[in-house]
């Protein structure tokens, strides 16, 4: 047996007596290097390094470190209140900088909140209320510069269909608003729950290929649904499945509207052009920003100079102004739908969270600072539960309007508080200029919102990378415009757990080969100029041995050996080499089958070996060794180079 350490050690004296296995061993029958045991710590230590790293991979308190009792106490309060780390340091240039990107976002926001409210089954109002408070709530605990924070389409359509299921925002519009506020209640909770408990690496299981699919599936189901709008249909299905609402487009040709029609073309048209411009261009992103809002404008100029309300066109109506108000009184806990306004938040909680956080480090990355995910978490929550008691629903950071937000180059998050300060003065004032305001230009900006989500070369490179990835993708894509939204989400989700547990249960092992010329090991399979040592078969693991998959390595290495002795090739071989260098980790019954394996091979006649076990599986094959004394001195060594050198001279040395 050898020990990892810096130095080597040899012996002349070939003829001493097997030195007992110990991890200060020294004397070997050659020059190799030690296999030694990683430094000592208690079960307690290993528990609190593993909960370190499970819950607080980030190391939040390591600022704390050697201040005084006072100065914890304002960096405490900094970490809870980001603000208060930028505010002292706030001047007048930045401050312009975010006037401009606050009106910018604004001119988006506004139109966009009362179209995705109506995407969600609520009143318009809500929408504009849910870009009032929650921006104010984010710039005091969130991280992000960048972020701009409102309703978006994803969560909106998420919430509206669900909700949809049981209870009929027309019939009962009442319900349905007071399940919508306790729906976004529980998605804050939940958002903010995963926040406190440090529990964000649940989200992770929401894979880009899970999301890149159901983002494209929902885009499309969410521009199908506004052909109601832009067709002047009057009764549309409530499903959100590709084929009903197809079906309910081409059986409902009696209410087409051809002046809804030419105007929902027209400003679809439009807002897609200066997409289109704002794309080449970057330098004129205002256009595109400002373009929602020049329609919601023209549109409306149009309707009332023409009384096109009288004509088939449908309009807003009256909206009532003022502030928020306050709907605590209207969040239910109890009753038949709990259930549903729990499933509910939780899955708009998870998605719209999942949204925001990849937003906020996108932008992070592309002007160097760090987004804390877990004070994100915790931000979005608090602002959905406050959200919920003030007559919002969920609400998140918007990819469309923090792009915006980055290139009319904010500073801080004051942009969103120039934008909440926009829209109060929008609900206080300006409220009965949305009175003609045509439900067709709504339909034309949700469009044009979401299309943005079908990222066909984000798939396309899935497909070139990963097939089983694309699998994910298609199978979230077609789920959701085929099913539904939460049942394509849980099936990409599904397969992509189902992805992992293949991994876990069926890992990698490979059969290495020597390159010619060095003591490099590499697949056989792989390499072409790798070679095969004569007495020796050499394995590698390329995964965590675990109870869940030491029976599938057994009989993998089995066949291993079956296939080389008693195939075409028919090898001799005297010695199996297990390449150890890949485990990470290794539990009890993985213990138990590398114990077993060496006693199932002693039988056949091969000596196995292991060759470089890293850390925890050091550890264990050593305690496991002072019970059960399974290793002998030629067991273990440092590199596969060292084991094939030792090995062989001693097989020259036998008569």
């Amino acid at each position: 047996m050898g020990a990892i350490a810096d130095q080597t050690s040899s012996s002349n004296n070939t003829t001493q007596p097997p030195p007992p296995l110990d991890s200060s061993m020294e004397v070997l029958p050659m020059d190799v290097h030690k296999v030694a045991l990683p430094p000592p710590q208690t079960s307690l230590q290993k528990l609190k390094v593993r909960f370190k790293e499970t819950f607080f991979p980030d190391d939040p308190f390591r600022h704390f470190k050697g201040r005084s009792c006072a100065t914890k106490w304002l960096l405490a309060v900094q970490y809870i209140f980001p603000i208060l780390q930028w505010a002292p340091n706030y001047n007048l240039s930045l401050f312009k900088s975010d006037v401009v990107s606050g009106l910018t976002i604004a001119s988006l926001a506004i139109p966009q909140g009362i179209s995705y409210a109506k995407l969600a089954n609520l009143p318009p109002i809500i929408g504009l209320y849910s870009s009032f408070v929650p921006p104010l709530i984010y710039a005091l605990l969130g991280s992000s510069r960048d972020l701009a924070v409102g309703p978006v389409s994803i969560a909106s359509l998420i919430m509206g269909s669900m909700l949809r299921q049981e209870v009929s925002p027309t019939k009962e519009p009442g319900l349905f608003l007071q399940l919508a506020f306790t729906s976004t209640f529980f998605a804050g909770l939940v958002q903010a729950s995963l926040g406190i408990l440090r529990l964000g690496f649940i989200i992770d299981f929401l894979s880009k290929a899970t999301l890149i699919g159901f983002m494209a599936g929902a885009a499309i189901i969410v521009s199908l649904q506004q052909l109601k709008s832009l067709l002047g249909i009057t009764h549309f299905t409530t499903q959100m499945g590709l084929v009903p609402v197809l079906s309910s487009v081409f059986h409902k040709t009696d209410e087409w509207s051809w002046q809804t029609i030419l105007m929902g073309v027209s400003f679809l048209l439009f807002l897609l052009l200066t997409r289109h411009v704002s794309m080449r261009r970057p330098k004129l992103f205002w256009i595109s920003a400002g373009a929602p809002l020049a329609s919601v404008i023209l549109s409306t100029l149009l309707v009332f100079a023409f009384k096109a309300e009288k004509h088939g066109i449908s309009v807003i109506g009256k909206l009532q102004g003022g502030l928020n108000r306050p709907s605590m009184n209207m969040l239910h806990f109890h009753g038949t739908h709990l259930a549903l306004v729990m499933k509910t938040g939780l899955i708009t909680g998870i998605i719209s969270l999942t949204e925001g956080i990849a937003v906020g480090r996108t932008f992070a990355s592309l002007k160097d600072y760090q987004v804390d995910g877990n004070k994100e978490m915790m931000a979005i929550g608090f602002m959905n539960i406050i959200g919920s008691c003030t007559s919002c629903y969920v609400t998140t950071g918007a990819f469309s309007r923090s792009a915006v937000n980055n290139n009319a180059g904010c500073k801080t998050a004051v942009s969103n508080i120039v934008m909440a300060v926009t829209v109060m003065v929008t609900l206080l004032f300006l409220m009965p200029l949305f009175l003609y305001t045509p439900n067709v230009v709504l339909g034309a900006i949700i469009i044009t919102a979401v299309i943005g989500l079908i990222d066909i070369p984000a798939a396309y490179h899935i497909w070139k990378m990963d097939k089983m990835d694309f699998l994910i993708c298609i199978c979230a894509f077609l789920g959701v415009i085929f099913i539904s939204v939460q049942e394509g989400l849980a099936i990409a989700v599904g397969i992509s757990v189902f992805k992992i547990l293949m991994q876990v249960t069926r890992p990698k092992i490979v059969i290495l080969g020597n390159i010619a010329g060095t003591d490099i090991y590499r697949n056989l399979h792989h390499y072409k100029d790798a070679k095969r040592m004569p007495g020796f078969l050499i394995l590698a693991v390329e995964a965590p041995i675990n109870f869940a998959n030491v029976t599938y390595l057994n009989e993998r290495v089995s066949r291993y050996i079956e296939d080389e002795k008693m195939g075409e090739k028919q090898l001799d071989f005297n010695y199996v080499i297990l390449d150890l260098s890949a485990v990470s980790a290794v539990d009890t019954s993985g213990i138990s089958f590398l114990m077993d394996l060496k006693k199932t091979l002693a039988k056949r006649g091969l000596e196995l070996v292991y060759v470089n076990p890293v850390g925890d599986v050091a550890e264990k094959l050593q305690r496991a060794n002072e019970i059960h004394s399974f290793l002998g001195v030629d067991s273990l060594y440092l590199t596969i180079a060292e084991a094939v050198l030792s090995l062989s001279s001693m097989m020259k040395e036998q008569p």
